[in-house]
């Protein structure tokens, strides 16, 4: 079978002001472009459809009208949901979703409804995994999506999260016969994944990361949460975000991962995504090179470092605005007899960076490990 991994979508996510559903649409039609040129049997999706819980109608509507495109020519769709996601309103769908071989594993566990109306359909099913079958071929999806207790309903115990994952994996593959090509499809945080501004502070701690000795070490591991491409080991891989969200990923190449099964092998190689806009980190020391550097680039988002000996007047302000309506963000450093005071806000500090802030400020010394773990997985179960 000829498989797609991609994840992190994030439909909906804006840039500051900016808003970036039609880059969106181009990013998850030129996927489905690439689902006809090469062949695709099987859509896989790790996580974070939406950027928010409660996204808006018009992000929906973009959704159910990609997924539907990306099911066409009898291909599978298989999508966990992610941190971002309400996982029982995403799967609310799955009974209308199944009849166009759309598969979502959200909240609520629930089995997929065996059929063979389709090309690519279920053969088997179990509330954490699904075996598809294209012809004679078989593959094993293990669906796990963004893990934690609530999702299982279960009460926090002494248990390690390590333990906890395990255990969790293993459910999912407790129809796994070691014959078939085996996938485990998730959306989470593994130890030594590098990440990127667009994403909250995930590694809350330490607390949630996953040790990779918790991974299968057969088959393909198809995650996301992390938004730069990335392969952890051999066979752990994620395919990364479809558009840049953060200008720390300047030059980072977007891509989709598109895997091959061979008997119980499984092959993979990228392909890049060239839909949406560049996202650029700039730097001047004056007003005249900024307007000349800014006129260079007029299809990119860009976040501007200017450093000056004195303040922008509120005319100098207007005119950099008018070389490039891709200005997002302009950060000014201004240096007065050789000392630099920057002026930057604290909306560009992560959630660990202002807790540690706040506590600073509070009571003059630093947060305890355990207190800035019990912050974050606070804020995580609320986000």
């Amino acid at each position: 079978m000829i498989i797609l991994h991609t994840s992190d979508l994030h439909i909906g996510k804006r840039l500051m002001d900016r808003e970036r559903l039609p880059e969106q649409i181009a990013a998850l039609g030129e996927i489905a472009e690439i689902c006809d040129r090469e062949g695709v049997d099987v859509v896989l999706i790790a996580g974070d459809v939406f950027d928010t819980y409660l996204p808006s109608a018009e992000a929906e509507d973009v959704f159910f009208s990609a997924v539907k495109r990306l099911a066409e020519r009898g291909r599978a769709v298989v999508i966990v949901s992610g941190n971002h996601d309400d996982g029982v309103r995403l799967g609310a769908a799955q009974p209308l979703a199944e009849e166009q071989g759309i598969y979502i594993f959200g909240n609520r566990p629930r089995r997929v409804r065996c059929n063979s109306d389709r090309r690519v359909h279920p053969a088997e099913s179990g509330e954490h995994y699904l075996v598809l079958a294209c012809g004679d071929e078989r593959v094993y999806i293990n669906a796990l999506p963004y893990p934690n207790e609530a999702r299982f309903r279960e009460e926090k115990t002494d248990e390690s999260f390590s333990d906890r994952m395990r255990r969790w994996i293993a459910r999912g593959d407790e129809g796994y016969d070691g014959k078939m090509p085996h996938i485990l499809l998730s959306h989470l945080f593994v130890a030594g994944g590098r990440t990127s501004e667009s994403e909250r502070n995930i590694d809350l701690g330490g607390a949630r990361a996953v040790p990779m000795n918790v991974l299968p070490d057969y088959g393909y591991v198809a995650l996301g949460h992390l938004h730069r491409r990335q392969q952890l080991g051999n066979n752990v891989v994620y395919s990364g975000s479809i558009l840049q969200y953060s200008f720390d990923e300047t030059n980072t190449q977007k891509s989709v991962m598109l895997l091959t099964t061979t008997g119980s092998d499984i092959s993979f190689r990228e392909i890049p995504l060239t839909a949406g806009k560049k996202l650029l980190r700039l730097e001047a020391t004056d007003v005249a090179g900024a307007i000349d550097l800014l006129g260079r680039y007029p299809d990119a988002f860009i976040e501007l470092t200017l450093s000056l000996k004195q303040p922008l007047t509120a005319a100098e302000t207007a005119s950099l605005r008018e070389a490039n309506e891709g200005l997002v963000s302009l950060v000014i450093r201004v240096s007065t007899s050789g000392d630099a005071q920057s002026f930057v806000s604290r909306v560009r500090m992560g959630a660990e960076e202002l807790f540690d802030a706040f506590y600073r400020t509070m009571y003059n010394d630093e947060a305890s490990p355990e207190m800035k773990a019990a912050f974050l997985s606070l804020l995580e179960e609320e986000a």
